[in-house]
């Protein structure tokens, strides 16, 4: 029964991050890449991915060293921990494809205060173990990166009228010029979570 419970308990951990608290369209976290490079599906996906790896790393540390770590400066030791698996995660993405290391510019290192990454630091990896950080590490990572996913895609196929740069629409299709700018970063957020408030509202009544 206890390992029952465990085994319950431990997949909700990792299931939580992708629907139930997921960071975009439920917590509302981590606006400043959410609008800012998701006028691309790819630019979406890397910005997610790069974000989610970050989250899992720093997670996995914090875990094992909150028994070491004085409360007094657990605050600015996440931070410094968060900041190396960024500078790791930059070097990586511009050794990959300065491309897109161009595309995305500055909001890599925007990621050292991307409120979602601290917040599952002090809020769960300081107080749990290894194993249930990295569930929600996990969790949370993969519902960022498909709630950026889920952006990105639909400004690129409106803006663009393409995915992943391959064309899907007949070569007469006029595309929606502002999807691709901030206000439609705006405007694809806020229809999306009309979305998912509509899905979570009707699940609550049934």
């Amino acid at each position: 029964m206890s390992n029952e419970k465990q085994k319950v308990t431990s997949t909700d951990e990792f299931i939580k991050g992708l629907w139930r608290d997921n960071p975009v369209f439920v917590q509302v976290l981590g606006m400043c890449p959410t609008l800012a490079v998701t006028n691309t599906a790819e630019n979406a996906l890397a910005m997610g991915l790069a974000t989610a790896f970050v989250l899992l790393m720093s997670n996995i540390l914090v875990s094992l060293l909150r028994n070491f770590v004085p409360k007094q400066v657990r605050i600015a030791s996440y931070i410094l921990i968060i900041a190396t698996f960024v500078t790791v995660t930059d070097y990586a993405i511009q050794a990959i494809s300065v491309e897109l290391h161009k595309s995305l510019g500055a909001f890599i290192s925007l990621i050292v205060v991307n409120c979602l990454i601290l917040s599952r630091a002090e809020a769960f990896a300081s107080k749990n173990s290894v194993g249930r950080s990295i569930l929600d590490a996990l969790g949370m990572g993969l519902g960022f990166t498909f709630a950026l996913f889920c952006l990105g895609a639909v400004r690129e196929i409106l803006g663009n009228g393409s995915i992943f740069d391959m064309s899907i629409f007949p070569e007469g299709y006029q595309s929606w010029i502002v999807m691709i700018l901030p206000a439609g970063g705006f405007f694809t957020l806020a229809a999306w979570l009309l979305v998912i408030n509509k899905v979570q509202t009707k699940k609550a009544k049934s």
